[in-house]
């Protein structure tokens, strides 16, 4: 029996249940209705429930789905979509290319509150756990030529990441501690292994099932398919194709083209098949959608800041015009965040901390994401361990938020690179510790520690030599391709204005 992921109306249901609570709508009535049905929960891990639901259950749920989307939610103007609203909700906004460009924030002592809430998009910025403060700089504006090593570094840094995330993806918490305990290999340093593991633990925990043939130490040969860089090869081809003035349409089409539907997920599936029901975007991210604030488009953002090194608000509104198809308000948030954080590491002029800082310019700093992210940094300032961290975040957001949500996981994307001091192998090594989506914020948190270290050769060789250069993917004629390869492709884009 074939049970399709993340698109039957029962299982999207319980999902958007979720999300209307989660951003300000009144979805108990409809709730009431679906649960006296008979209807289930969301699938807690898995993208759909093991038995199909009946026919009536099943046009309930599509039902109930168009119903939910129309009630209105309370906290639509502090969490916009649309870009001018966005911007006008940043009163820090980065000046455009070649503009005079704004201080980035500074990072002075922590004022010791717990409080999410308590600092703002503009300051302070986390202080280094040493307690000394992170020196302003200019992290938006300023001219920079992209450069190939730093662009390579920034590839590997993003594989490996992945990598080292894929075999503990959908474990809980605990079982990514005990596998890694089990074999010397924690506080995590390095690529997890099943050498050494019990039998009866790893029974208990399965490495997943996808990936364990090709990400354990043992069996890495060159970089695996996946979809945190598939998207990345996707971008690279839109802007050869389109430029950087590429619209929404374009993006749509171009993964109409050239993105294997069984290759899309959550969001980026629902969106693919709305497409081809002859919806069209932006409304291809909100028809029947639950996973519109998930991390999908956030692992899409890499090339938008690779490709506009030391210019956070180009690659923040080239983000914006890929998240849309897929992604709403915080969503659309946390790509922007991403682009914002590679473009001002890509130029190789900013400490980690200050590049943190440019992020928050183009988030509403009232949103979910703004708060949940400057508490996260505020977190890795002040504990030296970093589990303690990561504990705290999962008491913060495990019980509100799917393992998927682009809200924890950016936040713990933010709290790894912060502890870390921006530090390659730690900066990674703790992002994929601390659970949730484990080779997404792998991906991400690599990408900007290896854009800071600035070459192949600033990262460790036990790191990069297991990817052999090559790189496997269904995208375009990528497949086999060298990451030296994919940076020169990336520097054209980039240099192209």
């Amino acid at each position: 029996m074939l049970r399709l992921t993340w698109v039957q109306p029962e299982d999207l249901l319980g999902h958007e249940l979720r999300q209307a609570a989660q951003d300000g709508r009144e979805p108990k009535a409809v709730a009431a209705r679906w649960r006296a049905a008979g209807g289930p929960e969301a699938p807690a891990r898995a993208g759909a429930s093991p038995e199909p639901a009946s026919r009536y259950l099943r046009l309930l749920a599509e039902d109930l789905l168009d119903e939910l989307a129309e009630l209105p939610s309370s906290l639509a103007d502090a969490e916009p979509t649309d870009l001018a609203a966005i911007k006008a909700l940043c009163p820090n906004w980065p000046a455009p290319y070649g503009g005079s460009g704004a201080a980035a924030p500074t990072a002075p002592a922590v004022s010791g509150t717990s409080d999410p809430t308590a600092l703002t998009a503009s300051g302070p910025l986390a202080p280094s756990r040493s307690g000394t403060t992170t020196p302003g700089a200019t992290a938006s504006a300023v001219p920079h030529a992209a450069d190939p090593d730093r662009l390579e570094a920034a590839w590997l840094g993003r594989a490996v990441g992945c990598l080292l995330g894929k075999p503990v993806e959908k474990l809980p918490l605990d079982a990514i501690r005990q596998l890694a305990r089990a074999t010397g290999n924690w506080p995590l340093s390095t690529w997890f292994t099943a050498r050494g593991v019990p039998d009866d633990l790893a029974a208990r925990y399965p490495w997943n099932r996808r990936s364990a043939a090709t990400s354990l130490a043992e069996n890495i040969d060159g970089m695996p398919e996946d979809d945190d860089l598939n998207y990345p090869l996707l971008n690279l081809l839109l802007l050869r194709r389109r430029g950087k003035g590429f619209t929404t349409a374009d993006v749509a089409r171009l993964w109409l083209d050239e993105l294997p539907a069984g290759r899309a997920f959550t969001a980026e599936r629902v969106a693919y098949r709305n497409l081809l029901l002859g919806i069209e975007p932006p409304r291809t991210a909100r028809h029947r959608n639950p996973f519109r604030e998930w991390i999908g488009a956030l692992i899409r953002a890499d090339v938008h800041g690779w490709t506009n090194p030391g210019d956070p608000a180009a690659a923040a509104e080239q983000a914006h015009r890929d998240a849309t198809l897929t992604h709403t308000a915080n969503g659309v948030h946390a790509a922007m965040f991403a682009a914002a954080v590679i473009a001002a590491a890509t130029s190789g002029a900013h400490d980690v901390h200050a590049c943190l800082a440019a992020g928050l310019t183009v988030v509403p700093p009232g949103s979910r994401l703004a708060r949940a992210v400057r508490h996260a940094i505020e977190l890795a300032a002040v504990h030296e361990d970093f589990d303690t961290v990561v504990d705290e975040l999962h008491t913060a957001h495990a019980a509100t938020y799917h393992w998927v949500h682009a809200v924890p996981n950016t936040a713990l994307i933010a709290a790894a690179l912060t502890h870390a001091n921006g530090d390659f192998t730690g900066s990674v090594c703790r992002a994929v510790s601390g659970g949730w989506d484990t080779d997404s914020n792998g991906a991400t948190a690599g990408s900007v520690a290896a854009a800071l270290a600035g070459s192949p050769a600033a990262l460790p060789e036990n790191w990069t030599a297991p990817l052999k250069n090559r790189l496997a993917t269904s995208i375009g004629d990528f497949d086999g391709s060298g990451f030296d390869a994919l940076a020169r492709l990336t520097h054209r884009e980039a240099s192209r204005r």
